[in-house]
């Protein structure tokens, strides 16, 4: 894979070429509207994939789909609920996801403009890229930088920001997406996605795909 898109140094110097570069949206749906809505993040990503789209980027939406009947849940125990909240009498382990397959609640934001030539990503475990086809669509595009929005940060996003990195993909998180709970979302943030990849801003990315584009002409 190709990383000749990165320039080392300082942020303001850097490239991305648009047409290697992917927008993922990672689960920014109706069944967490309060989050995103609390975190703020639906004009910021709008206006990324509006500008990733119209310089050439592939979009991609990474959304979650389970069986109702809970066949296909994961299985792996955990001591908290995604509130943080002890599993115990009083709050026993989910057997089987909130909603089903092709509920409306698992369909992206409206306002955010999924399109037909989009990416529909169908997932069943956290990272994007687990059991999906997120990557052969990644490979026959030509695309080696992968731009992560969405959420949850500490939970979805870094576990495809973790399998994007051990697959060689240059991977970015744009900090103005995401959302998840505040501080497990500043502690990613500042301190284990710098070591991991880049944390830009939706204006810093764009800045960044059109130095590239000069660079070219």
């Amino acid at each position: 894979m190709s990383h000749g898109q990165v320039v080392p140094g300082r942020q303001d110097e850097e490239l991305l070429d648009p047409t290697r570069t992917a927008v993922v949206v990672f689960d920014l749906l109706e069944h967490y509207r309060a989050a995103a809505q609390e975190a703020g993040v639906i004009g910021p990503v709008r206006r990324l994939v509006d500008r990733c789209r119209s310089r050439g980027a592939m979009v991609a939406w990474a959304r979650a789909d389970h069986r109702a009947d809970g066949a296909d849940f994961a299985r792996t125990l955990a001591d908290v609920d995604n509130q943080h909240r002890p599993f115990g009498a009083d709050n026993p382990r989910p057997v089987r996801p909130p909603h089903g397959s092709g509920s409306p609640m698992y369909r992206t934001l409206a306002e955010l403009g999924q399109r037909p030539e989009d990416y529909d990503i169908p997932k069943h475990r956290w990272s994007a890229f687990h059991g999906t086809h997120l990557e052969p669509s990644l490979r026959a595009r030509g695309v080696d930088t992968v731009l992560l929005v969405g959420g949850s940060t500490h939970v979805g996003i870094a576990s495809t920001v973790y399998a994007a990195r051990d697959m060689d993909y240059q991977v970015v998180v744009v900090r103005d997406g995401l959302t998840g709970r505040q501080p497990q979302r500043d502690f990613f943030v500042e301190h284990v996605f710098p070591r991991v990849c880049r944390v830009r801003t939706v204006d810093q990315v764009l800045t960044a795909m059109d130095r590239a584009r000069s660079a070219t002409n």
